[in-house]
Parts: structure tokens; C-alpha cells; sequence
């Protein structure tokens, strides 16, 4: 992170993993009982072409994948046209308004083709009560007695299991789960990025995605001998480590928690201006942790100066010989998010499932 000019130059990090076999039998409850929302990121971000197909939590959820060229606002009055509800150009403004804060997206105006939509903010009283996201994890959660029983004793707070921010919700799963943060300290976590994203004006979900591209989520220990934590802190003069009070000895910050490396995002955040700066999309929160120079170009398929290689996600079609721009940014941002996630989850539902050969 170079205030600058420069960018860390990224090559495949071997993120280290603390030890998670300690798990006692609680922990390992709490991490099952905690995967209940993960349905609603994971419909939220899947990319099948499909059009008003149903969310993996509850197929009555409706719900749309966008297309080329589709915006906000247009799907708002194609939706509410087939409904026999035609809306004038204001009041499809407004119901994209509410669509994406549904969704968590922090600008209307950034949708890319194949993200899933949740839609049901055009229509709230049609969703049945037992067909509420809250209640049909609550049947998830009590699908046989015993289980009923464990998580009468061990089910955390309800905040944890809000449907609010769900990549950010499942991010912290993870993060517990592979042992980057201790389960005393997820909501500790949790209510602290809130605070920053009300500071920074950023969406709490964006910055999930965010450490899932540069930490495999909030990893602490993660480095590549250069750069080194939750964002990756760079070495050398006027970098991200020398912001955080470690320009001497960068690789002290692997042995700080995360929730202690916060407080040195918050201060990095600051001596980058992203205070200042109004409503943070995406991008623009990405480019300030990549490089905050780069913020002046702001055409989104604009090539965007940034030194050394990244992650192939980054680029144009991920190809690493194309440019990186905003929109590619974005679209690797929620296609990693995705794929790490999902591939979490997928490991946990295989661990879960008993084996009946």
C-alpha cells in the first residue's frame, strides 16, 4: 500500500493458519450452528443465469441474476410492469434505492452481470411470515429435537445470526472457524468494522470482501514477506506498515489480533483521506488499500495504474496480460468472495453430512 505511486506486489501468499484442531465440542456447535445464514450470501452472490429462480434458504424469495446491461432502476420497472404495477421513473429510483440496501450494495449504480438480486423489497407483503429469512433459519436450526436442545444452550446471540451484512456474518464464521479470530472476540470484530464503516462510510459486507481477496478473510498472520496482515500492510517508507507504527519491523504486526490490526486499518484509513471522501464504493475502498493514487481515474473500464502483479481476479476477463480497472476490480471482488465462501461452506456441509456406506 503506497500512498502514492506504488502498490505491494502481490504473489501468492501462504497464509498461515493457526492450529484449529483445540476446538472444544462448544466451539465446534456454536461454528455449525453460526452456518445457518449462509444460504442468503451465497444466494446473493451466485452467478447462474437465471432469471427470478429462487435463493438457496427459501424458494420463495424472489430473486433476479443480472444480465448485460441491465441496470437498478430498469429492472425495478421491468419487475414491477409484470406485476401490473408500473412505476414512474422517480419511484423506480427510489425502489432501486431500497433493492440495494436489501443487498447490501453500497452504490445502485454498480451491478455486474450474473450477481443475484434479492427483490423482495418490491414487494414486502408478499413474502409469507414462514417464509422469512429470520424464521427459516430458525427452522433450520431446530430440524430435529436434539439438535433443538443444543442450540437452546449453545445458540449465540441473536445478532450473530442476522441476516444484516451476510458476506461480512459469513466472512467471521470463517474467520472463527479457521482460527483467525478467537469466537470470544467474532462480535467484538463485528461491531468494530460496523463502527468504521459508519466512520469511512463504506458497507460493512465491502470490507469482507475486501480481506477475503487480501487475507483469505481477516487471516492475521497472512504475509508474503512484504506485507503482512488483515490488508496487508506493505513495507519501506510511507507504506501501510510505517502508517501503522511499524515501519521498523513490519512483520510485528503478524503477531497482533485482528482485532487490534483494526485499529491500525482505522489509522491507515485516515492518513489515506478515505474520511474525507463521502460515500466509499467498492473500488474505491479496494484501491485505497491496493493504492490510494489510483483513486483519481474514476472511469470504470479506465486502465488503472498499479504496479506489480496481483491477484488474477483483478484483471480484465483475469487475464493477467489485460488491464486492471474498476469494474474489473469489483467483479473479482465479488467473484472471490464467492468462491472462498462457498468453498468453506462446502467443506463444513461434507464434515457435517454423516456417512451412510
Amino acid at each position: 500500500m503506497n500512498f502514492n505511486i506504488d502498490s505491494k506486489a502481490l504473489v501468492k501468499t501462504n497464509f498461515s493458519t493457526p492450529n484449529t484442531s483445540s476446538l472444544t465440542a462448544k466451539q465446534t456447535v456454536e461454528a455449525n450452528i453460526a452456518r445457518i445464514g449462509f444460504a442468503q450470501t451465497l444466494a446473493q452472490l451466485q452467478t447462474k443465469n437465471s432469471v427470478n429462480s429462487s435463493t438457496i434458504l427459501n424458494p420463495r424469495v424472489p430473486s433476479i441474476a443480472v444480465k448485460e446491461g441491465d441496470t437498478l432502476s430498469g429492472i425495478v420497472k421491468n419487475q414491477m410492469q409484470a406485476m401490473g404495477k408500473p412505476v414512474s421513473d422517480n419511484e423506480a429510483t427510489r425502489l432501486a434505492q431500497d433493492i440495494a440496501r436489501t443487498n447490501g450494495l453500497s452504490n445502485p449504480d454498480r451491478i455486474f452481470p450474473g450477481q443475484r438480486l434479492n427483490l423482495s423489497a418490491l414487494n414486502p407483503d408478499a413474502t409469507p411470515a414462514s417464509a422469512k429469512p429470520a424464521d427459516a433459519q430458525t427452522a433450520l436450526s431446530m430440524n430435529a429435537a436434539s439438535q433443538a436442545k443444543a442450540t437452546s444452550v449453545m445458540r449465540p446471540p441473536s445478532n450473530l445470526l442476522a441476516t444484516n451484512h451476510p458476506v461480512l456474518q459469513k466472512t467471521l464464521d470463517r474467520a472463527v472457524a479457521k482460527g483467525f479470530i478467537p469466537p470470544e472476540d467474532r462480535q467484538k470484530v463485528f461491531d468494530k468494522i460496523l463502527t468504521m464503516s459508519r466512520t469511512y462510510q463504506f458497507a460493512p459486507d465491502d470490507f469482507a470482501r475486501l480481506t477475503l481477496m487480501e487475507s483469505d478473510g481477516m487471516n492475521p498472520k497472512a504475509s508474503n514477506n512484504r506485507c503482512h496482515g488483515i490488508i496487508q500492510f506493505c513495507d519501506g517508507p510511507d507504506r501501510g506498515a510505517a502508517s501503522a507504527g511499524f515501519g521498523s519491523n513490519p512483520k510485528a504486526i503478524l503477531g497482533h489480533s485482528v482485532l487490534e490490526q483494526l485499529d491500525m486499518v482505522s489509522k491507515y484509513f485516515d492518513e489515506t483521506g478515505l474520511r474525507n471522501g463521502g460515500p466509499t464504493s467498492l473500488d474505491d475502498l479496494y484501491l485505497t488499500v491496493l493504492t490510494p493514487a489510483a483513486r483519481r481515474e474514476k472511469a470504470p473500464d479506465a486502465n488503472l495504474n498499479i504496479a506489480g502483479t496481483q491477484a488474477q481476479h483483478l484483471y480484465v476477463n483475469r487475464d493477467k496480460t489485460a488491464p486492471i480497472t474498476r469494474n474489473s476490480i469489483m467483479q473479482g471482488l465479488y467473484q472471490n468472495a464467492l468462491e472462498r465462501l462457498g468453498k468453506h461452506e462446502s467443506s463444513l456441509l461434507a464434515q457435517s453430512t454423516p456417512n451412510t456406506s
